[in-house]
């Protein structure tokens, strides 16, 4: 099966298993405060980013990731998702760089049709995951920290940037352990202590707990931000890898609690080969 098969035939599947709410359902038209405006009136999204009282550039806000993968009519639930989410390597001559048995993973999670993917099965999702995921996700950040809320089963993530180092040796968890520090107007996050077996996209590249993961959270201006993502796992792959994904600010509405388990019915009929 080739990689633009079995996103044909996943595309419903990977948003309708992970998600269950529809565009539709968002907390609608309670403005934002605080935005840039055009002459018009309309929102000046080419504003220069904001700034903190420290004169960091302010993250916070809530983002929605780029989708430049549309999903079949009907399906998704009215959802486009990126091509990162079915395929991190798309964009890659050759694709990613796995080790012979991580291809060999893949290629088997491809021919079940991904049915085995975590955060289908409503585990978590891990932290590339959650970054290329279609449903919102709210950046809070203070001195110290950056918060990220996930709508995805009302997860959260915390970056610690108080000058912390990451621990070692850690219990491993689904997002690990991070810590940013700012290299100019970029935050450049480093993440260690990942959980075993996650899958980094649709398609099925793995992830060990060999991984570090390293991020570049840049605010290009106040509408859009460039999220730089690298994945050093020697377990899986044969030398880091980096993807680069845009997001862009979301007015006017706001994040709403989903838990993948509530009602979920499709999971038992997900079918392999």
């Amino acid at each position: 099966m080739t990689v633009g098969q079995f996103m044909r035939l996943t595309a419903i599947a990977a948003v309708t298993m992970a998600a269950s709410i529809s565009l539709s359902a968002q907390w609608m038209n309670y403005p934002t405060s605080g935005v840039p405006k055009n002459p018009d009136g309309s929102p000046n999204r080419n504003a220069p980013a904001p700034r903190t009282a420290d004169g960091k550039t302010d993250l916070s806000g809530t983002w929605e990731l780029e989708k430049n993968q549309p999903c079949p009519p009907g399906g998704c639930l009215d959802m486009e998702v990126s091509r990162e989410f079915v395929n991190m390597g798309w964009n890659m001559p050759g694709g990613l760089p796995y080790r012979p048995w991580a291809a060999e993973l893949r290629k088997a999670r491809m021919a079940e049709n991904g049915k085995d993917d975590p955060a289908s099965n409503c585990h978590p999702a891990g932290i590339v995951k959650l970054t290329i995921n279609p449903l919102f996700r709210k950046f809070l950040q203070m001195p110290g920290l950056l918060v990220i809320l996930n709508e995805r089963d009302t997860a959260y993530r915390q970056i610690f940037t108080d000058g912390r180092s990451l621990p070692v040796d850690p219990t491993p968890t689904p997002n690990g352990y991070s810590v940013g520090k700012w290299d100019g107007d970029t935050l450049v996050v480093e993440t260690n202590g990942l959980s075993d077996g996650q899958w980094l996209d649709r398609t099925g590249s793995p992830l060990t707990d060999a991984a570090k993961i390293t991020e570049r959270f840049h605010r290009i201006n106040y509408g859009k931000m460039e999220i730089e993502i690298t994945v050093d796992d020697s377990k899986a792959y044969t030398k880091p890898w980096t993807v680069k994904v845009n997001q862009f600010i979301a007015l006017n509405t706001e994040l709403m609690d989903y838990f993948c388990m509530e009602n979920e019915q499709d999971i038992p009929h997900a079918k392999g080969k």
